[in-house]
């Protein structure tokens, strides 16, 4: 079933664009060379951008976000070593929610059936306790429910169901994750 998403103006404001060559910097030198333990730092300086971070969030130095000002991580929530975030819309990720290594989260495209194609753009939501495992394309407007895990070099398009296992190209279920309740004290 094809998506509707807004389309974005043509022009993206200069205020915009200022920003991310402030972030581009930072996350080219303070940000991607900090050791990799210092998670701490990595929370500050994508809030001083005006990401959203819970506690005990895990970015990782060489994740690449594109515009942390649309970006939320909950409690607990990682971001592996080389996802690329490119959250031009918001990107949600719940609490404990994984995104593993080599991960894409691409919340912008292209209208091809128009001559100028114009950016278009839909958040993505990842819910808590979802995993998404390595070398996943995840696309704009996509809701990855509660607990729902999402297979090694899937390419999700289309809503997943809580607590659903899905993969392959394009990403269909395969089976159903048990749900389980945490039981130690960050939950």
């Amino acid at each position: 079933m094809p998506r509707s998403y807004p389309a974005m103006p043509a022009s993206i404001t200069r205020q915009n664009r200022l920003m991310r060559v402030a972030w581009n910097i930072v996350q080219a030198t303070v940000y991607r060379h900090s050791p990799t333990f210092l998670h701490v730092w990595r929370r500050f300086l994508l809030r001083c951008f005006g990401a959203r971070v819970g506690k005990q969030a895990h970015p990782y130095p060489t994740a690449r976000i594109w515009a942390p000002w649309n970006l939320t991580m909950g409690a607990h929530s990682c971001m592996a070593p080389d996802v690329d975030c490119y959250c031009v819309a918001s990107v949600h990720l719940g609490a404990h929610a994984t995104v593993s290594q080599y991960s894409y989260l691409c919340s912008a495209s292209h209208d091809y059936r128009d001559r100028a194609m114009p950016l278009i753009v839909a958040p993505i939501i990842i819910e808590s306790e979802a995993w998404v495992a390595a070398d996943v394309f995840v696309g704009p407007g996509v809701r990855v429910g509660e607990g729902a895990v999402i297979g090694a070099r899937s390419t999700v398009m289309s809503d997943v169901e809580p607590w659903s296992v899905v993969l392959g190209s394009p990403a269909a279920k395969r089976g159903v994750r048990e749900r389980f309740r945490r039981t130690d004290e960050s939950a």
